[in-house]
């Protein structure tokens, strides 16, 4: 499928952004840089949204409530959200490819069912790409909306009969109890908030409980793991930081741990925008 998600330009702490017919303009606090393109182009966008009193939502034009688009041969629903939010996150798109890749070789060499467990797990990209490349997924939001869109996603992407469990639930409850059952994943993936709420009211704060959530996601591993996927948009989470942060988390486990900018980038001459951190666990077998 045709990528229908472009990074047309940034700058003035702006993105201008193309998700599949409509060019939609929002806050990007890291363009510090200016424009490339001329303030002409940017006024032509079909929606902008600003953070500057509250936040808000203006529109040249009616746009449709939801539309899709594909990504990285991925279907999702693109929908606005109070937040500014579109249902997808593309600086992600090399952790889908790295996924299928990933599954796929375990699972045609040493894993033959491969079990991922996927925390934070939004409008379920991740999910899409573990899934698509077959193996057995955990889903786990503390959103009942959020969890609802991702399983509109995968009918999207015909994966509404794949092994995909959908979980609403607070992270830190949920896995104590997955310990507790004896549950073990292949592999794992956490993009925690900044500060988050749980299913019922529980508070997420990255800086007090991120060290907790990666010690249970530990001891969730199974003997043989394959991966482990850590992403976050925190401010002061450099990718030093995240990579001390899963050096202790995998301490013994053998493979190798990389961490890096998430960036999106767009067609030559457009500058890469800065979008978040990473830090990536992976066996030696699969690099």
């Amino acid at each position: 499928m045709q990528n229908s998600y472009s990074l047309l330009d940034s700058g003035d702490g702006r993105k201008l952004e193309r998700f599949g017919p409509y060019v939609i303009a929002r806050p990007a606090a890291q363009a510090v840089w200016a424009p490339q393109l001329p303030d002409a182009v940017w006024q032509k966008a079909d929606a902008f949204f600003s953070r500057k009193q509250e936040n808000k939502w203006e529109f040249k034009d009616e746009l449709p409530a939801h539309w899709r688009i594909n990504v990285e041969d991925l279907v999702f629903k693109i929908s606005q959200t109070d937040f500014g939010h579109l249902g997808i996150f593309p600086e992600q798109k090399p952790f889908w490819k790295m996924l299928k890749s990933v599954i796929a070789q375990a699972k045609a060499s040493t894993h033959p069912n491969v079990e991922v467990l996927n925390l934070f797990a939004y409008s379920g990209g991740s999910t899409l790409a573990a899934a698509s490349a077959g193996a057995r997924v955990c889903h786990l939001d503390a959103s009942k909306g959020m969890v609802a869109w991702a399983r509109e996603n995968a009918a999207f992407n015909e994966l509404e009969k794949a092994p995909i469990r959908w979980i609403v639930d607070d992270v830190g409850k949920f896995l104590k109890r997955e310990i507790q059952r004896g549950r073990r994943y292949d592999g794992i993936i956490l993009d925690p908030p900044t500060f988050g709420r749980g299913s019922q009211g529980e508070t997420f704060k990255i800086e007090e409980d991120i060290r907790d959530i990666l010690g249970a996601c530990r001891n969730l591993l199974s003997d043989a793991p394959l991966f482990v996927c850590f992403s976050c948009h925190t401010p002061g989470f450099t990718p030093i930081a995240m990579q001390h942060l899963l050096v202790q988390m995998m301490q013994g486990c053998g493979g190798s741990i990389d961490s890096g900018e998430m960036v999106l980038s767009g067609e030559p001459g457009v500058f890469a925008l800065p979008s978040g951190t990473y830090a990536r666990w992976l066996a030696h077998v699969n690099q």
